[in-house]
């Protein structure tokens, strides 16, 4: 049996991290292996890329260089990692996939959508995750949780991370259109309240997934 693809998108400060634990937890209960990984990156090339993309230091890369470097990661990731999994019927969770390349290239960069989806379809040839989560929140919650994070933990903001609100007010918007374009696909999932409450949820879709 097949496997199935489930990736988590949304704006910074969002809890993708914790939530991903907690999906990969529950699948696990159910006597399911999950692989667990993360865009850009999951492959040895792939986070090599990575840490070109959130380094800082590169300012001046310019967006055709950006979206170019997140699919060529992609493209590792997807032929070295992602479906093989799905081949051994493993369950896959990534934390972001091609969702962020229009939601941070396409709508905040203002890239636009034409030439990602020509790129997607050369890459991806119509492969899609099965479920996407989008943690939603205000933007100014979220930020305000990145700079709590890194001021608790030390964690250095990354080149994305320091844009400003009006940056990630594009990438929200861009989530919030995709998911309404293609309901079956995506939960949109508020953020803000309680992580039982978004629990909560994220188990009744698996439940869905897993009838």
């Amino acid at each position: 049996m097949k496997g199935q693809f489930i990736t988590l998108e949304g704006t910074e400060g969002g809890g993708k991290s914790t939530n991903l634990l907690f999906i990969q937890e529950f699948l696990a209960s159910k006597d399911i292996e999950v692989v667990v990984t993360r865009e850009p990156g999951g492959t040895e090339i792939g986070e090599a890329i990575r840490g070109i993309l959130l380094n800082k230091d590169f300012s001046e890369m310019h967006s055709d260089t950006e979206l170019l470097l997140m699919f060529a990661a992609r493209a590792q990731h997807i032929q070295e990692k992602i479906q093989p999994a799905l081949a051994e019927g493993k369950w896959v969770i990534s934390d972001r996939f091609t969702d962020a390349s229009y939601a941070y290239q396409g709508a905040a960069r203002e890239m636009g959508f034409e030439r990602i989806a020509l790129i997607e379809t050369w890459v991806q040839q119509g492969f899609q995750p099965d479920t996407t989560f989008v943690f939603d929140l205000p933007v100014e919650i979220g930020m305000a949780r990145v700079a709590a994070r890194s001021q608790a933990t030390g964690q250095v903001i990354d080149r994305f991370e320091i844009e400003k609100q009006g940056f990630f007010e594009k990438v929200r918007g861009a989530y919030l259109t995709r998911a309404q374009q293609a309901p079956s696909r995506y939960t949109v999932l508020d953020a803000s309240q309680s992580l039982d409450n978004v629990q909560h949820a994220i188990k009744q879709r698996l439940k869905v997934m897993l009838a």
